[in-house]
């Protein structure tokens, strides 16, 4: 069976090719090259074999690098997948277009159900180095009163907390743990208009909520029902410490928490799919004279001043049905497969949660090639998650 959606070809032994912008990132010289990836003080390197094609540039499974695995993507779904498969010995090729930190205003709390998974993963040292915030649970506004919800941590090891951060600073910790195994290797986009191919008898996508894969291998459908409005206010103390704030505003919720010590993320959610301009200054009035009465007395200081230092983003919520389409060779995973309202807090959890069920699936496999196998155990990664 071929299946053909958009540049990307999946076949028996799933084939991924991009026509027009390079997905690969083929280094031309005899056995491979390391490329270092600089951000600030931090460095890692990456490993990438050449991949030898015709002169068309097409390459044909005799070609192939003998990959296991092909993840595409590399954000908190991708990363933590690559390193969790790459550690079980798969051989594993993950395609990201820009491997520099990113720079988002979600995938910033990740609950505590998230921090054992990440642990479950071996993943917990990488929530250190970054300035991360423990999040022992809740408090709640409303209405001039307030209360605390603490998540019941007294049965678990003292570790064990919620974790805020920068999300950018908790994706590079991830990629850099990944790329220290041996099998691992990162391939980023070239730019010579060739179109370049890659084998192996699984691949799973990981490319977040913008994916332009997902309408091949899910029900397209998706919601857009409010946008998000972020700012950062500085050097301020928020009135419950460790805790995220959530105040129930009119008309929609205001979200409070630290994603380091000196620096607490506001996200408010803006109801419908236009939210006011921030070009014309539309959007600094309303979060001044709509937003800010009802921000507690101890952040609304802080919260005028970030304002005013107009370093404010956008970004729309999505709400995105899991309901696949049995695709063999394919799978979906991450915000690019499902995506809950961001108000949840819920998406690196449910990443991480699913990325446990697949290792315990995969484990048993040792051929990914045996192509009827590897469908009954994709289908029942589907049904496990629920």
């Amino acid at each position: 069976m071929t299946m053909v959606f958009d540049n990307y070809i999946i076949g028996g032994t799933f084939l991924v090719s991009l026509f027009g912008s390079v997905l690969l990132f083929i280094l031309r010289d005899d056995s491979y090259r390391e490329k270092k990836i600089e951000k600030g003080s931090r460095k890692f390197e990456i490993q990438t074999d050449t991949v030898t094609g015709t002169e068309t540039g097409k390459c044909s499974p005799e070609n192939d690098s003998g990959d296991d695995i092909v993840i595409v993507g590399a954000g908190v779904a991708g990363a933590a997948l690559a390193h969790t498969l790459g550690k079980d010995g798969r051989r594993v090729r993950v395609i990201e277009r820009d491997l520099t930190e990113p720079d988002r205003i979600v995938g910033e709390l990740l609950q505590r159900g998230g921090y054992l998974k990440l642990a479950e993963l071996g993943l917990e040292d990488c929530v250190e180095e970054i300035d991360a915030q423990r999040v022992l649970g809740y408090a709640l506004f409303k209405d001039g009163r307030n209360t605390k919800l603490s998540y019941p941590l007294e049965k678990f090891r003292a570790d064990v907390a919620g974790r805020s951060f920068h999300n950018g600073r908790f994706i590079w910790r991830m990629r850099e743990k990944a790329a220290t195994l041996p099998k691992l290797s990162f391939l980023l986009p070239g730019f010579d208009g060739q179109e370049l191919r890659a084998y192996a008898p699984l691949t799973i996508v990981c490319d977040g909520c913008f994916s332009n894969l997902r309408r091949s291998l899910c029900n397209p459908k998706v919601d857009v029902p409010s946008c998000f409005v972020g700012l950062v206010l500085e050097n301020c103390k928020l009135p419950f410490p460790n805790h995220g704030h959530v105040i129930l505003a009119d008309p929609s919720p205001i979200l409070f928490y630290l994603i380091s010590s000196t620096e607490v993320h506001c996200l408010l959610d803006v109801p419908g799919k236009k939210v006011p301009s921030l070009a014309n200054g539309e959007m600094a009035n309303y979060l001044k004279t709509m937003v800010a009465p009802q921000v507690p007395p101890e952040l609304c200081e802080a919260f005028i001043a970030a304002v005013d230092k107009g370093n404010i983003r956008t970004m729309p919520n999505r709400s995105m049905p899991a309901d696949p389409h049995q695709t063999l060779g394919a799978l979906l995973m991450g915000d690019a497969f499902n995506m809950r309202h961001p108000l949840t807090g819920g998406g690196m959890t449910v990443a991480l949660s699913g990325i446990v069920v697949l290792q315990d699936l995969l484990r048993p496999l040792h051929d990914l090639h045996d192509a009827g196998s590897l469908a009954k155990y994709l289908e029942s990664f589907y049904m496990l998650r629920k």
